[in-house]
């Protein structure tokens, strides 16, 4: 898209603020007027004043400028309100749309785009945007009516001299173009280089204890140093090309100074010019001078703002995750049936899965083991659809997943990772999170008992209604493990996956959240990606995988007996207990 065509699409977003929009304009047309008339008003204050001397005017003339300036006073503070309240409310409209986006965009765009990237359209971007639609389109009108004003009252006082300098209209005008080209080329980098910096910072202060540890101050320090002095670079570009335009801009501002004192000094030989006309002119010419100034630096906000919405019109415009089932599910059985199914990164030349296929039945356990990178949690993503397979299908119920709504596969799915996902709230919003905030008192304690987790709610200063602090930051890693838990009893859905749930953990916080499991799979199909083989010694089949294949399956028992892979890495782990 061009940038004309990014802007009109943009301008779209501020048609349910038409009324405050109108009610601006009026306010600008009002300012406009106002301005035009003061300037008009020199030519009788000056002729009638101070060469003829009329005293019946002395008191009239004050009086009138007073009126003016009430007036546009008035007026600028409705076209300031109106147009703040329009712009805010579409920087408001952009966040709410670009965050409902990415929620239904496919799990790979989360692979390829880092969050810090994401916090910067959802913030800077958006600001920079309503910037664009609304702040610059204020100054432009703006100013564009008071340049129009007092070229009326300059043609109605001497055509002649106006028509005169009107001769500097092309050159500003191509100058404005170049500036505007140069401005947007800078400002999509500017952006680029923003989002860099906050996920260098991001990672740093995220990972703060590594960093100390292994001594990389300096370098975490160095590296965004040059990230730094990168977007210093950008910006003082654009501010180069800010005051350079800003300068040439004055410039031919004093070349028509020159001009009108020229032409008007022929007319005032001529008879054709008064004193008063003379001081009319200059005055409008000097109101018109900082108004161009200003649309020539309009430029920079505008084409930040054309900048920012490309990049928020780059996730509007991203394909959403498919779903194209039409098939509903109140509550399914829980048969899971992978048959040769593939997967593959987007630009990986080998496969992440490779001929895939087994059967997990309800009331059954199946664990998912292998080295890192075989293979694990890309089979484990496959399943509520948040990765698609290349090849093959995978079975719910003896149909296909893609037969499904989306948000009803979802519905049968409880999902319990090594990372637990907690929000700044209570624990019983935590617990009784998204679909499940409806649920009964009794249902979510018995949830949060089941877990292991009502031994240490019970001693939080407000138990259940317990602030957690962001990410659960004021919980151990076992006390949100089993908030997560908790979570899982309480959806009571049919099939339970567990991504090395345990494997962060210390011994005695292992032992109850192992314990909170045991009540959790019975009458569900279980899957576990396993980092301690001891947990699944008792499941009803073990897969093995390696470079994405299924290379051994089958009890622990019959997989230790065939002594492969699996009692290989057994035998490793075994020693490290040891």
């Amino acid at each position: 898209m061009s940038p004309w065509q990014t802007y009109k699409r943009l301008i779209r977003f501020a048609r349910p603020y038409r009324p405050l929009l109108v009610v601006a304009l009026l306010g600008m047309l009002v300012e406009a007027a106002a301005a035009g008339g003061f300037t008009r008003l020199m030519t009788p204050v000056v002729n009638e004043t101070f060469i003829s001397k009329n005293a019946e005017l002395n008191l009239l003339l004050p009086l009138a400028i007073v009126a003016i300036f009430i007036a546009r006073g008035i007026a600028g503070y409705v076209t300031d309100t109106f147009m703040a309240k329009a712009g805010r409310s579409i920087a408001r409209d952009l966040r709410v749309r670009v965050l409902g986006k990415y929620l239904r965009l496919p799990g790979l765009r989360f692979d390829t785009e880092p969050v810090p990237s994401m916090l910067v359209r959802l913030g800077s971007d958006s600001d920079q945007v309503a910037q664009a639609a609304i702040d610059a389109m204020k100054v432009m009108v703006q100013q564009s009516l008071q340049v129009v004003a007092m070229l009326v009252v300059m043609l109605w006082t001497s055509w002649t001299v106006t028509i005169a300098i009107l001769l500097l209209g092309p050159p500003l005008a191509w100058m404005m173009d170049k500036v505007g080209r140069r401005y947007r080329l800078i400002s999509h980098r500017i952006q680029e280089s923003g989002a860099q910096l906050m996920q260098s910072a991001d990672q740093t202060l995220s990972n703060q204890q590594e960093v100390k540890v292994y001594g990389a101050q300096g370098v975490e320090l160095e590296r965004y140093t040059a990230l730094a002095n990168t977007n210093l670079k950008l910006a003082m570009k654009v501010e180069s090309t800010r005051s350079i335009s800003s300068a040439v801009v004055q410039l031919m501002g004093a070349v028509g100074l020159a001009l009108l004192l020229f032409f008007a000094g022929r007319e005032a030989m001529a008879g054709r010019l008064d004193a008063g006309g003379f001081v009319t002119l200059m005055i409008s010419m000097m109101a018109i001078i900082p108004a161009l100034k200003q649309l020539t630096n309009v430029q920079g906000m505008l084409q930040r703002g054309v900048a920012s919405a490309e990049r928020l019109f780059d996730v509007l415009d991203s394909a959403d995750e498919s779903d194209p089932g039409t098939r509903s599910l109140a509550r399914a059985q829980g048969l899971l049936e992978f048959r040769n199914v593939g997967a593959r990164y987007p630009g990986q030349t080998e496969p992440a899965l490779a001929d895939i296929s087994f059967t997990a039945r309800p009331g059954t356990v199946t664990a998912i083991i292998g080295r890192s990178g075989s293979g694990k949690s890309t089979l484990i993503k496959l399943i509520p659809r948040f990765y698609e397979a290349e090849a093959g299908s995978i079975l719910l119920d003896g149909h296909p997943l893609q037969d499904y709504r989306l948000a009803d596969l979802r519905r049968q799915i409880a999902l319990v990772g090594q990372q637990v996902m907690l929000f700044d709230g209570t624990v019983a919003a935590n617990v009784a999170y998204g679909e499940l905030q409806s649920a009964m008192p009794e249902g979510l304690e018995r949830a949060v008992s089941g877990a292991n987790a009502m031994e240490f709610v019970e001693r939080l200063p407000d138990g259940l209604q317990t602030s957690i602090g962001s990410k659960g930051g004021r919980l151990s890693g076992g006390q949100r493990q089993r908030l997560a838990i908790a979570r899982a009893m309480l959806k009571d859905a049919p099939i339970l996956i567990l991504d090395e749930a345990t494997a962060a953990l210390d011994t005695e916080s292992e032992r109850l959240v192992q314990d909170a499991l045991n009540r959790l799979m019975p009458d569900r199909t279980t899957l576990v990606i396993a980092h301690r083989l001891s947990t699944i010694e008792h499941a009803d089949q073990v897969l093995v995988l390696d470079q994405g294949r299924i290379v051994e399956r089958g009890n622990h028992a019959e997989l230790i007996a065939r002594d492969g892979l699996y009692a290989h890495l057994h035998r490793m782990q075994f020693r490290e207990v040891q």
